[in-house]
């Protein structure tokens, strides 16, 4: 994916990566704007384990999982090989500059043309959002890596990639977080295992609960029972009962 991405950027053309996990299903599932946000992606890949399963439940699996946490380090360092400049957008104060300093220590050649956690809220007015636009624009970036959480990030992506057509971006929620150290990100183990969620649940119980729980086990439950009976179903038609004689 990433050699294709770079294959892309050679040739001068664009795009916009989303990388959705359950929560990012429900909202799509619920709001066909965001439905519309996330098929018009020139890539998807699957962030959540339970993407991954109900694939496979359906019996046309997915290569494997692909998390913007790992995307953000694959991508820096393909363009550290070919001095695309990239741009960090989203979190805490501080928090996108921590993680330009980790990646240029782990990828040395890497061009970092702009790092900005906007205010909580930027959004809220459209001389707010113009500043955020402006400021991404002006910097001229190859590579954009947006972590404002979805779909925040999303919208302004897509706005964005009008302004800058031969740019990708990349979608990545917590991923600059990840990067610079301020996020806790779950163990090897638990990521293969399909528990990150609940090691996240842990580090932050109050922000994560209700979404986690109320509102995302749930549907993870009804997509791997309807993926199982899809599955089902298509089995039955390809094998249907013998015809009796007599």
């Amino acid at each position: 994916m990433v050699a294709w991405v770079a294959a892309e950027l050679e040739a001068g053309r664009g795009g916009r990566i989303v990388t959705p996990n359950v929560d990012i299903c429900r909202a799509a599932v619920a709001d066909p704007e965001l439905h519309d946000l996330v098929r018009s992606a020139e890539l998807v890949v699957a962030d959540g384990m339970p993407l991954v399963w109900a694939a496979r439940l359906q019996g046309t699996p997915l290569p494997q999982r692909v998390t913007g946490a790992d995307l953000i380090w694959s991508l820096s360092r393909c363009a550290a090989r070919h001095g695309w400049p990239v741009y960090l957008l989203g979190g805490p104060p501080g928090v996108a500059r921590r993680a330009a300093t980790a990646l240029t220590s782990r990828c040395p050649r890497l061009p970092i043309c702009g790092a900005h956690g906007p205010p909580y809220g930027f959004d809220a007015t459209p001389e707010g959002r113009e500043r955020v636009l402006r400021k991404v624009v002006g910097a001229r970036p190859r590579l954009v890596f947006a972590g404002l959480g979805f779909p925040r990030q999303d919208r302004l992506i897509a706005d964005l990639r009008h302004e800058l057509p031969g740019t990708w971006f990349l979608g990545c929620g917590a991923a600059i977080g990840f990067a610079a150290g301020t996020v806790a990100r779950a163990p090897e183990w638990m990521r293969r295992a399909g528990l990150e969620w609940a090691f996240r649940l842990a580090v932050e119980p109050g922000r994560l609960a209700r979404r986690y729980l109320i509102d995302d086990l749930p549907f993870a439950a009804r997509l791997l029972g309807g993926s199982l009976t899809a599955r089902v179903r298509s089995g039955a038609r390809s094998h249907p009962a013998p015809r009796q004689s007599g």
